[in-house]
């Protein structure tokens, strides 16, 4: 598996590969009913993908297919973060996360934010992140809880880390996106 800068290019296979994560891995904690708003096959694809403009986006790829992606905005908010249902629990998400603290490490965020669903919560406080308040977001008329979670940056100390530095000092530019309309109070997981 290797990681990448996102391209435009990536943008017809990440929403399949969001729905399909979403249908197949959060279904153990949230409804049917709460699934089907969530990864809706109704969800506007052009400006789906035009929310990574002027971001820190990175893709995960296997065989030259995306099996994750994650980015992160300027102020230093952790916005989509999905891996592949087929490639759960083999590090993607450590290496894609690795990405973005080493990123946030190159332009001088001090504190990192996440909204996590019920089912990344496990990941993130695995990572670092703490809880700072349970939340219940309306999408599309349907309630569903995540968590405000936050870490601080700091020097890489572990080994790995470094490796993500060199990747992350590729230059992209990282522009203040125009505010869109997102389910929770900022955004990360449920995506109108």
């Amino acid at each position: 598996m290797t990681l990448r800068p996102y391209h435009p290019d990536d943008a017809p296979a990440l929403p399949a590969l969001f729905r399909d994560s979403v249908r197949r891995v959060n279904a153990r904690d949230y409804s049917p009913e709460q699934i089907a708003v969530w990864a809706s096959d109704d969800i506007d694809l052009g400006r789906w993908a035009g929310r990574f403009d002027g971001r820190f986006a990175v893709v995960a790829e296997e065989s030259g297919r995306p099996v994750g992606f994650a980015e992160l905005e300027p102020d230093g908010h952790i916005d989509r973060v999905y891996v592949s249902a087929d490639y759960q629990r083999r590090g993607a998400g450590r290496e894609l996360l690795g990405a973005i603290l080493a990123e946030a490490r190159r332009v001088g965020i001090a504190r990192l934010f996440v909204e996590a669903g019920i089912t990344a919560r496990p990941f993130f406080e695995a990572q670092g992140f703490s809880i700072l308040e349970r939340q219940v977001a309306s999408c599309r008329g349907t309630e569903l809880v995540n968590y405000l979670m936050a870490r601080s940056v700091v020097q890489p100390h572990a080994a790995a880390d470094t490796d993500y530095v060199a990747y992350c000092a590729s230059g992209l530019a990282l522009n203040r996106p125009d505010p869109l309309r997102i389910c929770p109070t900022r955004g990360s997981s449920f995506v109108e």
